[in-house]
């Protein structure tokens, strides 16, 4: 009897146990995106969103959901409060959890390392100087100039948001050159381009996964990218550095991260999956080709944790360093 209660006993136990790996995912996994569908991190969710769910199972989903708000601090806030039980994941990029936190007056309501479990990186991207149509200057040189010899906001940039790295770029470019231009926000990368194609912003500084469509179709002049090195699908669009300003350096990641607390087999589980899904030739090339520079350093839990504490420290020292504090 007493042997038949423990076997009956260490089954329920099993049972009960948290999201044992071999049972998990049991329902959908939501991908959580804190912009409005369009931008560069609702691209690289959709696309690595299906090689992500077959690498998790024959019969698991993952489902992209835009939360967009406050250049993805309103979604972070909301993951946080969320199950850890690996179902709710948020693709962030280096705005909400990096930027925001260090630069944007009051912060955010969320500590961005503590309050969250990292689980891997997806890729890195450059952002991009970008003007409308109608700017007066025909490449990177001729915009640098006519942005420095400008009136005091005479010209307006669009960004995807308060506090997003759009936002920032342009804050570091116009300290760089003494001066000052009138910020208008948008919900998203996408509508930040829209307004630059029909002038509502003359131009802006946008993540290139944003822009490369409409760079490559001509609805905005893309002029110069701000990484150290050209971009391999865009050989012919300068550096920024080369071009016009030394020294100037701006690149943004996606990462996917969770809940805090996140049980350590579930953890694995989906490391596993986006490693795998990271690896995928074809998908590799559909990010080069959106823009984005697939990772291809060691991609752990503790890794990603690593780079994330890392960038926090850098945009805290860029803030102490320019002053600069972006203001909701």
């Amino acid at each position: 009897m007493i042997r038949h209660l423990a076997l009956v006993a260490s089954c329920l136990l099993a049972a009960l146990s948290p999201l044992a790996a071999q049972s998990f995912p049991q329902r959908p996994i939501t991908l959580a995106v804190g912009f409005a569908p369009g931008g560069s991190t609702d691209i690289v969710s959709r696309l690595i969103s299906e090689r992500f769910g077959a690498n998790l199972g024959p019969e698991a989903r993952v489902v992209v959901e835009n939360r967009p708000g406050a250049s993805g601090i309103v979604a972070g806030d909301w993951l946080r409060r969320q199950a850890p039980d690996g179902h709710t994941l948020m693709l962030i990029e280096v705005s909400s959890h990096a930027i925001a936190p260090a630069a944007l007056v009051g912060g955010t309501p969320f500590d961005p390392l503590a309050d969250f479990t990292q689980i891997a990186m997806i890729g890195t991207a450059p952002m991009i100087l970008i003007a409308s149509p109608s700017f007066p200057a025909a490449n990177a040189q001729e915009a640098v100039a006519r942005l420095r010899a400008s009136r005091p906001e005479e010209f307006a940039y669009a960004t995807s948001g308060v506090g997003s790295i759009p936002h920032l770029g342009v804050e570091m470019l116009a300290a760089q050159l003494g001066a000052r231009f009138t910020h208008v926000p948008y919900r998203s990368g996408g509508l930040m381009l829209t307004a630059i194609h029909q002038g509502e912003g003359q131009f802006g500084i946008a993540v290139l996964a944003s822009a490369a469509g409409q760079v490559r179709g001509g609805l905005v002049r893309g002029l110069a990218v701000t990484s150290r090195e050209r971009f391999p699908s865009f050989p012919e669009i300068p550096t920024l550095n080369e071009a016009a300003m030394p020294g100037f350096e701006l690149t943004t990641w996606n990462m996917i991260i969770g809940p805090p607390n996140m049980p350590p087999a579930v953890l694995a589980q989906l490391n596993r999956a986006l490693l795998g899904a990271v690896a995928d030739a074809p998908l590799r090339e559909r990010l080069l080709q959106a823009g984005v520079l697939p990772w291809a350093g060691e991609n752990t839990p503790e890794t990603t944790r690593a780079f994330l504490t890392a960038e926090v420290q850098k945009y805290r020292e860029v803030v102490a360093r320019t002053g600069i504090r972006l203001e909701r």
